[in-house]
C-alpha cells in the first residue's frame, strides 16, 4: 500500500500560495465530494450540530461537517451508526464529514475541564492536572485510557486500536489518530513523554488502519490523520512532525494529513502552526483542531493551516452571543428591546433576512428554543462564509486589504465596545 488513497486524483491539491507567507488555497478530494480549502468545518458532536438541521447547515455553505467518536461510541454506539450506513447516511449528511479520535473528549471530561483545557500559561507545573473540585475519571497509561463515561460512570477502554474500529464503523471521509491531549500546566518532562506515547500509538493507529481498510473493503477509503502535539515547546512540535510523517507501516501506508492539536496561548497560535508547516510535506492537509474567532482564523490560515472546526459559533450563539463584522455582541442586551433592524445588516443567512434583533431578544428571555437555531444559523454562516472570504482573496490576490478590511473594523471581544 501507499502513503496515499488510491485514486484518479490526489486526496490534496494545492490551488493558490499566499506571498510572504505560508498559507494557501486547494482542494480535498473525498468520496462524499470535494472540500475547498481553507475552510471551516462546524461541529455537529453527536452527529448533529445542534438546533440546526443538517440541510439547513448546507444551505450556510458548510462543506463538511465533524462529529465526535467518543460521544456517539457512548451514545448511540458507534455500530448503530455502522449499521445505518454511517456517519452521513446517519444524520442525512450527503457531503463530507470528519470524526475525531476521541483523545480529547477522554481526557478533558476526565480531568472535569469540560468544553476546553487550561489556554493559558501558569505557573503552576505537574504531572498530574486536574480541575478543581473534580474527580479524575481518566487514566493513561502506555496501552491507551480507562475512563468513566461522563453520562453513567460506566468504566471504559479507549487504546489506539479502538478509537480507529470506533472510527471505521462511523465510516467518516477524514479521521483522526488517537493521542494523548495535555495541558499547558503539565511539566516540560511530562510533554516529552507525551509526545513520544502519543508516537508510538500514532504508528499503532496506522497499523490498525492498514487492518480495517482491507477488512472493510467495500466502503469507501478514509484518509487517516495524525496528531501534532508538544504544547507551546518548538523542538517538541517539530519533533512530532517529523516523527508522525516518518512513520509506515510494513506494507507503507502512511497519514494522509495532520491535525494540529494541543492547548496553547491564543498569541502563539500563528507561531506553532508555522513551525509545523514548516515541518510538514507540502501535498497533504493540516487540520488545526478547536479555532473560530476571526482574528485566529487569519493568523492560523496565513500560518498554513487548511481546515478548522470548533464549536464556539454553535455553542455562544445558544448563549446569545452573535457575530458581526463589527464584533461579537450579546443579542438578550436591554438596548434591543425595540431594535427592529437585522440582527446583522451584512450578512446573508436565513436569519438575518426575516428577523430583527427584538424578536431574537425576545426568544432568548422567553428561553423559546427557536432562539438557539436562529443564532446558531447566524453564527455558523457568519464563520462559513468569512473564511470563504479569506479564500477568494487569497486566489484574487487581495488578501493584506481583506484582512486590514475585516480586522480593522472587527471589535476583539473584552478590548473595545461593542455593538
Amino acid at each position: 500500500m501507499t502513503d496515499a488513497p488510491t485514486s484518479d486524483r490526489p486526496f490534496f491539491t494545492v490551488h493558490t500560495r499566499l506571498d510572504g507567507h505560508l498559507g494557501r488555497t486547494g482542494t480535498i478530494a473525498t468520496p462524499h465530494g470535494d472540500i475547498r480549502t481553507p475552510a471551516f468545518v462546524p461541529v455537529g458532536t453527536q452527529a448533529t450540530v445542534k438546533a440546526v438541521l443538517p440541510e439547513t447547515m448546507a444551505e450556510l455553505g458548510a462543506q463538511a461537517l465533524l462529529a465526535n467518536a467518543y460521544h456517539l461510541y457512548l451514545r448511540p454506539g458507534s455500530d448503530i451508526v455502522d449499521e445505518a450506513g454511517g456517519l452521513g447516511r446517519f444524520m442525512n449528511w450527503p457531503g463530507p464529514t470528519f470524526t475525531d479520535s476521541g483523545g480529547f473528549q477522554v481526557m478533558s471530561l476526565g480531568v472535569g475541564f469540560k468544553k476546553v483545557l487550561a489556554m493559558e500559561a501558569v505557573d503552576m507545573r505537574a504531572d498530574d492536572v486536574i480541575a478543581a473540585g473534580k474527580e479524575r475519571l481518566a487514566h493513561v497509561d502506555d496501552e491507551g485510557v480507562t475512563f468513566k463515561s461522563h453520562l453513567d460512570g460506566s468504566r471504559h477502554r479507549f487504546t489506539p486500536e479502538v478509537s480507529m474500529r470506533i472510527q471505521h464503523q462511523l465510516g467518516a471521509d477524514v479521521i483522526f489518530a488517537f493521542d494523548e491531549l495535555t495541558t499547558l500546566m503539565n511539566t516540560r518532562g511530562y510533554q516529552e513523554e507525551s509526545v513520544q506515547r502519543t508516537h508510538e500509538w500514532a504508528l499503532r493507529c496506522l497499523v490498525e488502519h492498514e487492518r480495517q481498510t482491507a477488512e472493510r473493503s467495500s466502503k469507501p477509503y478514509q484518509a487517516l490523520f495524525g496528531v501534532i502535539q508538544g504544547a507551546q515547546y518548538e523542538d517538541l512540535r517539530r519533533q512530532a512532525c517529523r516523527g508522525l510523517e516518518s512513520l509506515r507501516t510494513d506494507d507503507g501506508l502512511g497519514f494522509d494529513g495532520y491535525g494540529i492539536g494541543g492547548a496553547l496561548e491564543k498569541q502563539n497560535l500563528g507561531t506553532i502552526v508555522g513551525w509545523c508547516s514548516q515541518e510538514l510535506p507540502e501535498h497533504k492537509p493540516r487540520h488545526l483542531l478547536g479555532i473560530s474567532e476571526p482574528e485566529d482564523l487569519f493568523v492560523a490560515i496565513e500560518n498554513g493551516a487548511d481546515t478548522f472546526d470548533c464549536v464556539q459559533p454553535s455553542r455562544v450563539g445558544r448563549n446569545a452571543a452573535i457575530y458581526t463584522y463589527d464584533g461579537r455582541f450579546n443579542i438578550d442586551a436591554a438596548r434591543f428591546k425595540r431594535d427592529f433592524t437585522p440582527i446583522d445588516e451584512d450578512c446573508d443567512c436565513y436569519t438575518c433576512g426575516h428577523y430583527t434583533r427584538a424578536y431574537l431578544r425576545h426568544l432568548f428571555k422567553a428561553k423559546e428554543m427557536l432562539a438557539s437555531t436562529l443564532a446558531t444559523i447566524h453564527n455558523e454562516r457568519f464563520t462559513i462564509r468569512l473564511v470563504d472570504r479569506i479564500r477568494d482573496a487569497i486566489d484574487d490576490g487581495s488578501y493584506e486589504e481583506f484582512k486590514a478590511e475585516v480586522l480593522g473594523r472587527y471589535k476583539v471581544r473584552g478590548t473595545q465596545q461593542q455593538p
